[in-house]
């Protein structure tokens, strides 16, 4: 029996009204993709001046995954496994040139979006993007999705000042710019004809409204609240108000980390500050809570869009048929550890806030916190599975409809994390999350410099420099590492096998 088959038997049963039987066409996919917004960043996961009902509702009404993580938190790596569906040391698509950061037109056919294409949906790739597919020209990408509407790399707060692209938005900031862009693809009347008659040329070709007769997916990848991107905020006369004044009355709110400016928690022949661009220095506490506010902005702004697109597909009849994900490319660090940027496998950069929403989610399933150890390549298997379509056998993420579901079901006890990106100081590291604990061991940063080596650790069973062990039940903040404590010793032997098996199986 077809995957398709159990799907639609399955997703009856357990939490999807009946009443779906009765569509005309499958579900509708919109997935948001933020950039560099932490776990926390939510006034439902603590931030103490957060405004963001948009997305608590969408989780109130959906399903909220607690513990969610990117294995690879850096931009373009993220996204690959987004693409892909796998682990980077399986997919080997890496941040920078010295790796192959290209994804195979092989993979990207296998990609969700095109697996949804070959379904008969209309297809939207709307934002930012961090990987080329098949070639440098994205040629599998442009040719084979209906609205491509994208820039690559870092898009600024002002996205067509950096590219050329976006200079038929009327709106000039980012969220609110892809916002309309999203609108004119899904709009079927003439209000957003001026978008495609004043699209720039290279692109026109790219860009087609949705075909009404079919379900339609869009992508939508923000580049925001990410430190580069909030520069000029709030400057133009133009901006929205909220770029400019939102929260003044409540900064002083604005949390720091415990006992901060923290010492960096790494041996310097793990990570050097000094290696780092400017941007991610966390020492200067009047830039940090400037940033720490432009953030806390732009996550406002991601909010309004979420809200503003929903009432959008009420509009035009679609919001009883959309499915929504919403999640994060990783996290950050704002002087925790005494560190900035991310990538380093501490919790502040993999822990991400993910919203799995469907308007066919029944009441007990609504408003459900799922606790289970899931990754952002779970996503792809959880959206095909969720339209009916079967998952490619490339993928090595797994769909989380049977955690939806509430199903008593064999799920992971830990996850693998790793860091392959080693420019700009940041150390190669392999690590173990489970519930209770969480081990990292990091490489020579000095032998890694400009290289690209995913294997090494298997093919030479190279031995890492420095090895950490947190207790992250009694030690969420993981500041107390219990390498060197003998009573931890027969645990952390453990994982150190753990680690090693995980870089076997996944590779």
């Amino acid at each position: 029996m077809k995957k398709s088959i159990l799907y639609s038997i399955f997703m009856c049963a357990s939490f999807i009204a009946c009443k779906a039987q009765e569509q005309q066409k499958k579900p509708n996919v919109i997935f948001i993709f933020s950039d560099d917004q932490r776990y926390n960043s939510l006034s439902m996961t603590g931030d103490p001046i957060a405004e963001t009902p948009n997305i608590d509702q969408l989780a109130k009404e959906g399903i909220f995954f607690n513990n969610a993580y990117i294995t690879s938190p850096i931009c373009g790596p993220s996204r690959a496994n987004i693409f892909t569906a796998q682990w980077e040391r399986k997919n080997k698509i890496g941040f920078t040139s010295v790796s192959n950061n290209v994804i195979s037109e092989k993979s990207y056919q296998d990609s969700w979006q095109s697996q949804l294409k070959q379904a008969g949906y209309s297809t939207a790739f709307i934002g930012k993007h961090h990987t080329k597919i098949g070639d440098k020209k994205n040629t599998p990408l442009n040719k084979d999705t209906d609205f491509a509407y994208y820039g690559n790399g870092h898009l600024g707060f002002y996205p067509a000042k950096r590219h050329k692209q976006f200079a038929n938005l009327k709106n000039k900031t980012q969220i609110e710019g892809f916002l309309e862009a999203t609108k004119a693809y899904l709009s079927q009347d003439e209000t957003y004809d001026y978008f495609y008659k004043n699209a720039d040329p290279s692109i026109k070709n790219q860009l087609k409204k949705r075909d009404p007769n079919k379900p339609f997916s869009a992508w939508i990848n923000l580049n925001l609240p990410h430190a580069s991107s909030i520069g000029g905020m709030g400057s133009e006369n133009t901006d929205p108000e909220y770029y400019k004044t939102k929260y003044d009355d409540v900064k002083h709110k604005m949390e720091l980390p415990d006992d901060y400016p923290q010492d960096i928690s790494l041996p310097k022949e793990v990570y050097a500050t000094s290696d780092l661009m400017k941007y991610y220095v966390t020492s200067n506490k009047g830039k940090l809570l400037n940033e720490k506010l432009k953030m806390d902005r732009a996550n406002y702004a991601i909010d309004l869009m979420v809200g503003n697109l929903r009432a959008f597909l009420q509009e035009i009849g679609e919001a009883d048929n959309t499915i929504i994900i919403f999640c994060s490319d990783n996290g950050l660090f704002l002087g925790e550890h005494g560190l900035g940027g991310k990538t380093i496998l501490y919790d502040e950069s993999v822990h991400v806030p993910m919203i799995v929403y469907s308007p066919f989610f029944n009441d007990k399933t609504k408003s459900k916190v799922v606790d289970e150890l899931v990754v952002g390549q779970d996503i792809p298997a959880t959206i095909l599975e969720m339209c009916g379509v079967e998952t490619p056998e490339s993928y090595q993420g797994k769909s989380m409809l049977p955690l939806i579901a509430g199903e008593n079901t064999d799920w992971r006890e830990d996850i693998f994390l790793e860091n392959l990106f080693t420019d700009q100081g940041y150390p190669r590291q392999e690590g173990v999350r489970s519930k209770q604990f969480k081990y990292i061991r990091s490489f020579s940063k000095e032998n890694d410099r400009n290289k690209y080596v995913p294997n090494q650790s298997i093919e030479t069973d190279e031995q890492p420099i420095y090895e950490e062990l947190f207790d992250i039940i009694n030690d969420p903040k993981e500041q107390n590492n219990l390498v060197g404590n003998k009573d931890y010793l027969e645990i952390l032997n453990v994982y150190r096998q753990r680690c090693k098996t995980l870089v076997s199986e996944l590779n």
